[in-house]
């Protein structure tokens, strides 16, 4: 009776973690909502003021617009910003873009190589866009001073080039009329970084005190979900380490936070993309986050007052990242002398075992050209590298299932005095050579392996967008899902009902292979425990759908290949498969007699 009330209680509870699971992953990967076609307004300023009118911001699990209105909004805004004269193209390899002349802002970068969706028309990644569109995201730099004119928003800059590239840098220059001369000479790599010299020449007849700034500013409408994973919003390295505490929320709470240290970069994250200023080395400027009201927030970076004589001229040189947060270009910007610039990905305290990972598995796709192949050949060598481990598992298995008599009897025996039946089963262990727990240890093993993937999965950008099969993106959900297939012909699925028909071909995979591998081992000694055992494949089944298509990828094949593990075991150690045939016989036997 005890037994079927805990397995009562067992499935209630498995029923109760799916519900709540619904919620969690609503919460991990939230979905844009559609409005009703009805509801739509037509114009873009009547889909402003429908956005304006709305709930808070909501985010998707890698950034962007989420409402149809700010999209449609954004589309308006930036067809009639960049259709100004006054912009300056920007072409490099890695980027493309331009300056706006007027306040010489760097507000229009979309990144080649990277484009929105899977599909094949789909724009390109936008991470920059002009202040006032709600997708606003910019830098600039400039000058403070007291009693002296410096440019401004509305300030016209005369360009001496016609196109920024990696090869022709362009200069930017600005007379105040007051015999100062400032310029800003913009060149940028073949990656995504921007030099900035901001030079002040004086050719007045008395000093000045000039102070030159950097700064970005950015909306937290497109912002990738903040989450344990992976942190999303200000970020930065002080003095020796790296800063991921600090939110929007907590600007939005104190209006202005600034760090303590030194500034070796900071700026805004995403969980691809960063935007992160770049002090000269030999200086320590001042950086603060701030919050400007409307979801708008700026990191500013001022540097020390200079005193400019009469005749003297002054120069500051910054950078500006605008682009992916690609591990190997990180590293290498690190390795050049950016302090920690590697630490812009989140990797959290395991990146000594993630970032290898993620080389490995790297290095594999160079090899096969398919991330998907190369996940699938990765867990052959994660679990081909554990065999020998496995195989001591299942000897100490073996090894438990001969000595099940001599426990029997022991526990029979001292039933009524625990600690010395305690006692008496670590004597047996001792005695017969028996590890209890390494039948343990190859799953214990897999963990951080699972963990890091998982990491890997959900942060590396090499991962994003790559296909398999039916497969459009590896770091994803499955697609292949019930939910998906209704939504073809006008079905929509209540979020609710997510857990049941968002299980995908993968999910259903996991939950079959996982059953099979229980179904292989040899019954617990616990009949309650076995009861738990043959119902939490199905239950990690409906909990593990959501997760990247990659991992779930990975945990079916290496469920695969545990099978083929075992059965080639189970011949070395035919006492194994003696003992699940004669727990089969013996679970007929008592289904008989129950029939009966």
């Amino acid at each position: 009776m005890d037994n079927h009330r805990n397995l009562i209680l067992a499935i209630v509870l498995s029923f109760l973690l799916l519900l709540g699971w619904t919620s969690a992953m609503d919460y991990l990967y939230p979905q844009p909502e559609q409005a009703l076609v009805g509801d739509r307004a037509d114009t873009p300023s009547e889909q402003a003021a429908q956005a304006a009118d709305g709930a808070a911001t909501r985010h998707s699990r890698t950034g962007g617009l989420v409402d149809p209105a700010m999209r449609a909004q954004e589309v308006a805004d930036l067809k009639t910003a960049l259709a100004s004269p006054d912009r300056l193209p920007i072409d490099a390899p890695r980027v493309a873009g331009s300056i706006n002349l007027r306040g010489g802002v760097i507000d229009d970068i979309v990144l080649k190589g990277y484009n929105e969706t899977t599909s094949k028309d789909s724009e390109p990644v936008r991470i920059f866009s002009p202040s006032g569109t709600p997708a606003q995201q910019f830098a600039q730099f400039g000058w403070v001073g007291s009693n002296l004119t410096v440019p401004g928003p509305q300030t016209l800059w005369e360009a001496d080039g016609d196109v920024l590239t990696a090869d022709t840098p362009v200069t930017l220059t600005h007379d105040n009329g007051e015999g100062l001369t400032f310029a800003i000479r913009y060149s940028i790599d073949d990656k995504f970084m921007v030099t900035a010299e901001q030079s002040v020449a004086n050719s007045g007849g008395s000093p000045v005190v000039i102070q030159p700034f950097g700064l970005v500013n950015r909306t937290s409408r497109t912002a990738s979900e903040d989450l344990w994973i992976a942190h999303s919003g200000p970020i930065g390295v002080f003095g020796d380490s790296a800063d991921y505490d600090v939110d929007y929320d907590d600007l939005d709470d104190d209006q202005r936070i600034s760090p303590e240290g030194r500034t070796s970069w900071a700026g805004f994250t995403d969980i691809y993309w960063l935007a992160a200023l770049v002090p000269q080395d030999d200086t320590a400027p001042e950086t603060t986050f701030r919050a400007l009201g409307d979801e708008t927030y700026r990191a500013d970076m001022i540097y020390e007052p200079s005193n400019l004589a009469a005749g003297q001229a002054y120069t500051v040189t910054s950078r500006l990242y605008a682009g992916a947060k690609e591990s190997v270009i990180l590293d290498s910007y690190e390795d050049a002398g950016l302090q920690k610039f590697g630490l812009a990905i989140d990797w959290g305290w395991f990146r000594w075992f993630e970032k290898p990972f993620l080389w490995l598995l790297r290095t594999i796709y160079d090899a096969v050209g398919n991330f998907g192949i190369a996940i699938i050949c990765l867990t052959i060598i994660v679990r081909g590298a554990m065999f020998p481990i496995a195989q001591k598992g299942f000897a100490s298995m073996a090894s438990m299932k001969a000595i099940q008599p001599k426990m029997k009897a022991l526990q029979e025996q001292y039933k009524d005095d625990k600690p010395k039946q305690q006692q008496e089963i670590m004597a047996l262990y001792k005695k017969e050579k028996v590890n209890p727990v390494a039948g343990c240890l190859p799953m214990l093993l897999q963990i951080p392996v699972f963990f890091a993937l998982y990491k890997v999965l959900y942060l590396a950008i090499e991962m994003r967008h790559r296909d398999f099969l039916w497969i459009t993106d590896l770091s994803a959900p499955d697609p292949a899902n019930l939910a998906n297939a209704l939504s073809y012909v006008g079905i929509e699925v209540p979020q609710f009902l997510m857990i049941i028909f968002g299980l995908g071909v993968l999910g259903v995979l996991l939950g079959f292979t996982m059953w099979l591998t229980f179904k292989l081992n040899p019954s617990m000694l616990d009949p309650m425990q076995q009861k738990i055992f043959d119902i939490m494949p199905w239950i990690l089944m409906f909990v593990m759908a959501p997760f990247a298509a990659g991992l779930l990828l990975y945990w079916v094949t290496s469920n695969i290949l545990t099978l083929a593990q075992q059965k080639y075991l189970y011949s070395k150690h035919p006492q194994l498969r003696a003992a699940i045939e004669e727990d089969k016989a013996k679970k007929a036997a008592e289904a008989a007699k129950a029939g009966s």
